[in-house]
């Protein structure tokens, strides 16, 4: 089971938030400047040593997994600059802390994921995404990175550069980055609609749900036919806030406290799962509410869970979901958390989940301490087979030779490696696994 003792951050031993990833490193370093950066790198290049840099460690994959050395960029988390609607900050910045810093100025994130504690860094890196027809992934709102390369060298690029397709979200392959330019808008607010609805309902409303809202995505509740859809669009003025109460409500005692408590009996007794959810599934009520952007997008996560997600054409979005449920009846346990589905639009970044197509993001979960890889196995096969694309920071178990029949751009990204990163400093296990050697 995880736990939720934290760190310290100069700790050798380091785990991740979801507690199915550890390792001891034989250094943590931690850089202040992009300089100290530089010289730690250019140090472990000489002496052919490794150094993985790290965020937040909301990654469930070993994708931050250090042998070697540990780099931590929590003092790299200042404002360098605004210019407008371009806001460049140090790349250790966690995401929680953005959000506040932009709405100071008057700025926003045009989207953002559900969860705010990874770092800007972490979150572009992995492909980091929210909801939304007219929206890809958080790297698609990068402007200009500066990293520091397997050479100890300082590079910046921007969209006049022949890297910049592969470096907007590198995997951690590329580089360190020490400062990202992130391209925001003006300050909004958004208008919440959420509702339980019998899934096929939604699924036969798809797409004019998708054409007719900003920002959409729903939950499926194992065991039952029944689903959460939840709708965000632009107003211009927050005028239906919810009540001090209800928001303790609904995100703290119900989404955490009290589903901490289900998850723990479902663990303890797993019979009681399915009654449970069923329960859980006929027991939401809808509600509306306006807020301040990044506060109805990003909501608390304190149930500690183990996470795979999985990129598809948006036309495959039913044939997956259908092949769910006798997946999860097949299982020799229970699963205790809904399923997540989400929809992007395109982009052109390489490594993008969503490169070049309408996306439709299925994310399934377990809670942490539970059996997972058969449920997980499974599910993969099916995406697999209908071209999907794993979540870089989420479970999956894909390597170079098939991910090289999903990416059309990757052997350019390899190229890109090779020209920034010739002698391997920042590789580890995972990137070995999908990138090759």
């Amino acid at each position: 089971m995880t736990s939720d003792k934290v760190l310290p951050v100069a700790s050798r031993r380091w785990r991740n938030w979801g507690g199915n990833q550890e390792s001891v490193a034989v250094d943590v370093l931690t850089p202040g400047t992009a300089d100290e950066v530089a010289a730690l790198v250019k140090e472990a290049a000489a002496a052919g040593r490794r150094v993985k840099a790290v965020g937040s460690g909301h990654s469930f994959t070993d994708i931050a997994v250090a042998d070697d050395q540990r780099m931590v960029l929590h003092r790299l988390n200042e404002l360098v600059s605004i210019d407008g609607d371009l806001v460049t900050v140090q790349a250790g910045m966690p995401l929680f802390r953005l959000n506040a810093l932009l709405a100071e100025h008057g700025l926003a994130m045009p989207n953002l994921g559900d969860i705010d504690h990874q770092t800007v860094a972490g979150a572009i890196s992995t492909g980091t995404h929210g909801s939304g027809r007219a929206h890809s992934t958080l790297a698609s709102g990068v402007e200009a990175v500066t990293l520091v390369t397997g050479s100890g060298s300082i590079l910046h690029i921007d969209s006049s550069s022949e890297l910049f397709p592969a470096a907007r979200l590198g995997i951690g392959a590329l580089g360190v980055l020490v400062e990202v330019t992130l391209r925001c808008v003006p300050a909004f607010v958004l208008l919440a609609d959420e509702r339980p609805l019998p899934l096929a309902e939604v699924l036969s409303g798809l797409d004019e749900q998708i054409a007719t809202n900003d920002h959409l995505e729903f939950y499926w509740y194992p065991y039952t036919d029944r689903a959460q859809l939840k709708r965000n669009n632009k107003v211009p003025v927050s005028d239906r806030p919810l009540s001090g109460f209800r928001n303790w409500l609904d995100e703290q005692f119900l989404s955490n406290t009290l589903f901490q408590g289900v998850c723990k009996v479902g663990q303890k007794f797993p019979a009681a799962v399915a009654p449970m959810n069923a329960l859980a599934a006929r027991a939401l009520t809808a509600r509306t509410f306006t807020d301040r952007s990044d506060r109805v997008f990003c909501t608390s996560r304190r149930v500690h869970f183990v996470e795979m997600e999985y990129e598809l054409p948006r036309e495959c979005v039913t044939e997956a979901l259908a092949a769910l449920p006798r997946i999860v009846e097949g299982l020799p346990f229970k699963i205790q958390f809904p399923v997540e589905v989400r929809f992007t639009g395109p982009d052109d970044i390489w490594l993008s989940h969503g490169y070049g197509r309408d996306s439709a993001y299925i994310a399934i979960h377990q809670y942490s301490g539970s059996p997972y890889e058969p449920y997980f196995r499974a599910f993969e096969a099916v995406c697999e087979s209908l071209g999907g694309r794993p979540h870089w920071g989420k479970m999956h178990y894909r390597s170079a030779e098939s991910l090289r029949r999903a990416y059309p751009k990757f052997d350019d990204f390899l190229a890109v490696r090779d020209q920034l990163d010739p002698g391997r400093v920042f590789t580890n296990a995972y990137l070995e696994r999908v990138l090759g050697s």
